[in-house]
């Protein structure tokens, strides 16, 4: 499947979650943090820009990767987990965005 093909349902569907038991505007935002980290921990285009350029729908593997990034978006929904250390993924985020390296 395709990540551009993922819909809401397929989701909620991949972390086992009931009609209602979700907020579409959250899960749609866990989407797109979840898009948007794979683009730019890849460099990999949504979309290509050349002829024959690979995109990150040309991966099949990527959809395993994008769901287990959304589970986990959902399931860790604070800045700090377990110990109080601070949540692997938006390290993760905010390090490849990171301009100030004093």
């Amino acid at each position: 499947m395709k990540i551009s093909e993922i819909t809401a349902a397929d989701v909620a569907k991949y972390l086992r979650l009931e009609s209602g038991e979700y907020d579409e505007v959250e899960l749609g935002a866990i989407m797109d943090a979840a898009k948007s980290y794979i683009l730019h921990y890849t460099g990999i285009p949504e979309t290509g820009t050349a002829e024959g350029e690979k995109t990150v729908d040309d991966y099949a593997d990527f959809w395993v990767a994008y769901m287990v990034l959304c589970q986990d978006m959902y399931d860790n929904r604070a800045y700090t987990v377990e110990n109080g250390s601070v949540n692997r993924v938006v390290e993760s985020v905010l390090g490849m965005h990171v301009r100030n390296l004093l």
